[in-house]
């Protein structure tokens, strides 16, 4: 599909429903308001097209920029253009799906480290998110590592700003659930950073218990592991 065939497709998909919706969530006036299901069937049909994925991030639309991290190619994106990438951000869910697709490039390591340190709120979520993926994805790392974020978190979290700490409180929870040992950390982590505050605007987002989400997802891994 060309850029103007793309485009005229994620017009006709949009709704002023899904628009009202994704303004709660911060979403800026330069968006259509096409649903994550009808996104899925145009990643479907375009597959991977990183050529088409630098045009629909550049057009500046909200849900084109989202169907450009479904259909970017992890292997042809460069540092430099992830950096330029993640400072057109200015919206925390396009945050959050940038955070997937960089997590499947070569370059996930390096952006982690930078990121996590950075002063602005959606770079710094954006980082955070990395490492939540490293823990559930990255076998490479040891528990070393990850008991080192541990204590980076708790040390932070409450200073850190609002999408950051929300972030922050996700990768405590990936962390612990990686492995018995990093969840004892984790929780006893928890205990000690209490209630994370997340200003989530006019939505029906909450902030999960990090303690309360780490022990329910064990016992959902419990379950399916038991024989039937």
């Amino acid at each position: 599909m060309t850029l103007d065939e793309t485009m005229q497709a994620l017009r006709e998909m949009g709704t002023e429903q899904n628009r009202k919706v994704y303004a709660r969530h911060g979403a800026g006036p330069n968006t259509f308001g096409v649903s994550f299901a009808n996104l899925g069937k145009l990643k479907k049909q375009i597959r991977t097209d990183h050529s088409l994925a630098r045009e629909l991030w550049a057009s500046g639309n909200t849900d084109a920029m989202t169907l450009a991290t479904m259909v970017a190619d992890p292997s042809s994106v460069t540092a430099v253009e992830l950096d330029g990438w993640l400072r057109d951000l200015s919206y925390y869910m396009l945050a959050d799906l940038l955070a997937g697709f960089v997590a499947k490039t070569p370059h996930a390591a390096k952006k982690r480290e930078q990121w996590t340190q950075g002063k602005e709120d959606l770079k710094a979520q954006t980082g955070w998110n990395l490492v939540g993926f490293a823990a559930m994805q990255d076998t490479s790392l040891d528990d070393a590592y990850f008991a080192a974020r541990i204590a980076e978190i708790e040390s932070k979290i409450h200073s850190a700003k609002n999408r950051t700490r929300h972030a922050m409180n996700g990768a405590l929870i990936a962390i612990g659930m990686r492995n018995e040992s990093l969840k004892k950390l984790a929780v006893a982590a928890a205990r000690r950073i209490g209630k994370v505050v997340v200003d989530h605007g006019e939505t029906g987002c909450v902030t999960p218990d990090a303690i309360a989400y780490i022990d329910k997802a064990e016992e959902s891994k419990r379950r399916r592991q038991r024989p039937r």
